[in-house]
């Protein structure tokens, strides 16, 4: 199981020129069921609040509801906010984020940021990264 970062989704959802490209092909992972993956908590309010400034809040909120079809959820509570906060990563979110992935059990992250997660305690991945090692 692996926790793919809000950027991939956002990459996918606005269809950022460049970005969707390298990030389609895992969400399609996940679609087809060959990936089994989750969300961080955090993801799903930060995309909620994104998308809503993009989106209408119908469409915002149903595209919400495909994500929890399609990903799990790793959950956020006081042991990983406090494992976040004593780790030596120094983006908080990401740290809240590495921190939810080790805790359900995920063996990657898959995120664009590798520099943030470069202390992570789950290995983190470039979506091409990942692609190259399962097909």
């Amino acid at each position: 199981m692996v926790v793919v970062d809000t950027n991939i989704v956002l990459d996918v959802l606005l269809q950022r020129p460049m970005l969707a490209d390298s990030a389609r092909p895992v969400m399609r992972q996940v679609e087809l069921g060959s990936l089994t993956a989750s969300l961080c908590a955090t993801t799903v309010t930060t995309l909620d609040y994104l998308l809503g400034r993009r989106f209408d809040a119908a469409t915002s909120r149903q595209a919400l509801r495909e994500l929890l079809r399609l990903f799990g959820v790793a959950p956020v509570n006081r042991a990983v906010l406090d494992a976040a906060l004593a780790s030596d990563m120094r983006d908080f979110e990401d740290a809240v984020l590495a921190h939810a992935a080790l805790a359900s059990g995920a063996t990657a992250i898959v995120t664009r940021n590798l520099r943030d997660f470069a202390t992570s305690p789950v290995r983190a991945y470039t979506p091409e990264q990942w692609l190259a090692l399962h097909p």
